[in-house]
């Protein structure tokens, strides 16, 4: 990417892609230590697959924008395909888990927050085909909104089981 657009944005990238790692890494400890109870529950393997999506996304797009000497038309194409990817991902998986949640309201909730960060992705990675500077900071809800909704996933996979 030209460095008029990433410049001081290295830092942001590697500590999110850092965390990223951690997170997904931590998710993988709360699926293993819990593996039959969320098998015992058949909308939970969903739950784990939505909250990995989330946490997946961003170390995928974060790492996208570390390569160096990167077009800002190349990491608006994989940073948007990543996003249509992870949306198309989250609303299979929420479409499938809708038959097994009871409280519609819960449901709706659950849907919309998942919608979201991969659709800040897309719409970053737009604004950058398009040549749009601006597009890079919609990177920050993405990543944040990411990091809440696995964040949750794990810990309802980690505790909410366990009651």
């Amino acid at each position: 990417m030209p460095t008029d657009v990433m410049q001081g944005w290295s830092n942001f990238l590697v500590g999110e892609l850092s965390a990223a790692a951690a997170l997904t890494g931590l998710l993988f400890v709360a699926v293993s230590i819990n593996l039959a109870r969320i098998l015992q529950f058949p909308h939970l393997p969903m739950r784990a697959a939505e909250a990995l999506f989330e946490l997946l996304s961003v170390l995928i797009v974060t790492s996208f924008a570390l390569v160096p000497h990167q077009s800002m038309t190349a990491y608006g194409i994989e940073i948007g395909a990543t996003g249509l990817l992870v949306w198309a991902a989250q609303t299979r998986a929420l479409i499938y888990s809708r038959k097994f949640d009871r409280e519609y309201i819960r449901f709706l909730w659950r849907f919309l927050l998942n919608q979201i960060p991969p659709l800040s992705f897309v719409i970053a990675g737009g604004l950058l085909m398009a040549g749009r500077n601006s597009g890079v900071y919609w990177i920050v809800p993405g990543v944040l909104l990411s990091f809440a909704g696995g964040t949750f996933g794990a810990w309802v996979l980690l505790v909410e089981i366990q009651r």
